[in-house]
Parts: C-alpha cells; sequence; structure tokens
C-alpha cells in the first residue's frame, strides 16, 4: 500500500487552519489572530521528558506573554488525559500549566502541520516548534527528536530575533541576543557599497557592517 505524504508547511506560509477541542474549550487558529503565537507538539501525556518541557514552557510563559506571545500545545492524546496529566503535574511539581493544548486524537492538526515523522513514529507527533506572527504567517520552524528535550532559552532568543529584526528592518547575526549589534541590510548597488564604508558601521566588507539600535 503507498504510504500517504503528509503536508509540510514551509517558513513564509500562511499556517493552515484548524477548529480543535483543546483543554481550555474549542478553540480556533484565528482565534489567536493578531498576536504572536508559538505552536508546539509533543508525542505522549505522562512521558518524563515531554513533562520536564511542559514545566519548562510553563517557567517561560510570563516571558513570553511580555512579549505578546501565546502558547499552544499539542498530541494525539484524548483531551481527558491531557487534563489529568496537567492536574498531575501541578499536583506532583506544583507548576501549574497555564495554556492550552489541543487533543488532536484524529490527527487532523498533526497531519496539516506536518508534525508526524515515520521515522520516528507513525503514530505520535515528534516535538515540533512553529513560530505565527500576527498574520499567521509562519516565521520559523524547529523540528526535534523523541529522545531530545528543547532548549526554553533559545526559543526566547529566536522570538526576541524576530520581533526586533520586524521592527527595525534589519537581520540577526550568529549568536545575537538582545543589546547585540545587528546587521545593517547589505548594499544593493556599486555606488551604495562605496558608501557604505563610510557610514560609521562596524564593518568587514561593504556587505558584512554591524550597528548598535
Amino acid at each position: 500500500m503507498e504510504e500517504v505524504t503528509q503536508p509540510m508547511p514551509r517558513i513564509g506560509d500562511i499556517a493552515p487552519q484548524f477548529e480543535a477541542l483543546t483543554t481550555h474549550g474549542v478553540l480556533k487558529l484565528e482565534d489567536f489572530k493578531g498576536q504572536w503565537l508559538i505552536i508546539f507538539s509533543h508525542p505522549a501525556d505522562f512521558t518524563p521528558v515531554c513533562t520536564t518541557e511542559f514545566i519548562a514552557f510553563s517557567e517561560i510563559y510570563p516571558e513570553l506573554q511580555k512579549r505578546g506571545v501565546e502558547l499552544l500545545g499539542l498530541s494525539v492524546d484524548s483531551n481527558s488525559s491531557h487534563i489529568a496529566w496537567v492536574r498531575n503535574v501541578e499536583e506532583k511539581t506544583g507548576i501549574k500549566i497555564p495554556f492550552p493544548i489541543i487533543a488532536d486524537l484524529n490527527k487532523e492538526v498533526s497531519l496539516a502541520y506536518g508534525m508526524i515523522h515515520p521515522g520516528q513514529s507513525k503514530t505520535e507527533t515528534v516535538r515540533c516548534v512553529f513560530i505565527l506572527d500576527p498574520d499567521q504567517k509562519i516565521r520559523l520552524i524547529m523540528y526535534y527528536p523523541m529522545n531530545v528535550g528543547r532548549n526554553m532559552k533559545e526559543i526566547l532568543r529566536v522570538i526576541d530575533a524576530l520581533q526586533t529584526a520586524d521592527e527595525n528592518k534589519v537581520a540577526l547575526p550568529a549568536n545575537w541576543h538582545p543589546g547585540d549589534k545587528v546587521v545593517v541590510p547589505p548594499p544593493s548597488t556599486q555606488e551604495m557599497a562605496e558608501e557604505r564604508m563610510g557610514q560609521g558601521y562596524e564593518c568587514i566588507d561593504w556587505y558584512l557592517c554591524k550597528k548598535n539600535l
């Protein structure tokens, strides 16, 4: 039997719309329009790595909210399982999970977002991260295997980077953190390239110049 190829959304695409049952009731993607949103999937409830991740996501949730970002979790477990797991995490660790979790039993959202990778599992979602801007355009995608938890500092860093780049019309160099110099867009003509070297930027050459914001 021929395997059906699942769609794989790409950076720059408008995120696939959905309506789904969550631990906070039925939600639609359009409910989040006008704000930044992180949609992330996990393989299964009541598993060790996923539990550490949900605790970690909950710990950075206040920082995300300061940046105008909402969180939306997902797995193919039932809503009852999600609720029981959230309650268990709070009981055992004191950490309250403040964001909704999609119960994607029919895998409709998982398949639309390309979250099931058969090389890892044909039934469970891998650890995907989709960052959507206020227009619900996909701005960043990260995939992690099932046995490696995500890095919350990196998730906060890329949110800061995306928002800084949008606000200031600049690019961000490797290992950029807030407060570091940013990359000035490269010149598009020879004349602009010649002028660039005298504009007070920190330049390695005409095509790579940095500045403070």
